[in-house]
């Protein structure tokens, strides 16, 4: 493998070189002034050397079939000589594509930390709901202060939050089993949302709300 990696580097290099050589006569022939051979040999090595990059982009297998295949070297050196021949446009449109590859997979990995805190925020209520605390921590309730006395509002919607069939309630689902109309559900959710009695999430089928962990405390306080 070593040995055929040499051999690429070397037919990389030649192929700039070569390719250069080529793309600097061509230009010669339109604008002698403006042409520098040095920066042809530079810029048709460069070119070349990007002929990996390139088939690695497009999935392409070539440099390993390459390794046992005379055939699909020689094919590589075409790619390379190519390359270094159209040098500008090649550079030019090779980091143009990795520009594309990066800002997408740049997208997708948004994409996907903001799935994983939907995720998250959804599992939540779940794993507090089954998980067991620690001993000894719900004889010890005590009375609720002041501040976090209940309503009879509030009560009303923390059971039905805690008690329902579903974790995560709609708002017109606890309108209903309520019987409250919805602004007063709202401001009502809102209060409970700020006391960290219930907390809310947005989903693919809208705003839903859950009973915390301190809502639930708070309610067996309340009931007992």
């Amino acid at each position: 493998m070593a040995n055929h990696i040499f051999i690429l580097i070397a037919v990389m290099l030649l192929a700039g070189v070569f390719g250069g050589l080529v793309n600097f006569y061509l230009q010669g022939q339109h604008d002698p002034d403006t042409t520098s051979l040095p920066r042809s040999l530079v810029v048709g090595v460069g070119a070349s050397f990007l002929v990996p990059v390139l088939l690695d982009l497009v999935n392409s297998e070539l440099i390993l079939e390459s390794q046992g295949d005379p055939s699909r070297l020689l094919i590589f050196t075409g790619f390379c000589l190519i390359a270094a021949i159209a040098s500008r446009f090649f550079i030019v449109n090779v980091s143009d594509r990795i520009l594309s590859e990066a800002h997408s997979a740049k997208e997708s990995a948004e994409r996907l930390q903001h799935d994983l805190r939907i995720i998250q925020n959804n599992l939540m209520p779940l794993i507090e709901t089954e998980t067991e605390q620690e001993s000894g921590v719900d004889d010890n309730l005590g009375p609720l202060a002041p501040e976090d006395e209940l309503d009879v509002t509030t009560a009303n919607v923390l059971k039905t939050l805690g008690s329902g069939r579903y974790i995560f309630r709609s708002l017109a689902g606890l309108c209903h089993e309520t019987n409250t109309d919805e602004s007063t559900m709202v401001k009502t959710l809102n209060i409970m949302v700020a006391r960290n009695l219930a907390g809310r999430t947005m989903g693919k089928k809208g705003m839903r709300w859950h009973i915390t962990e301190k809502g639930r405390r708070a309610l067996e306080v309340s009931i007992s």
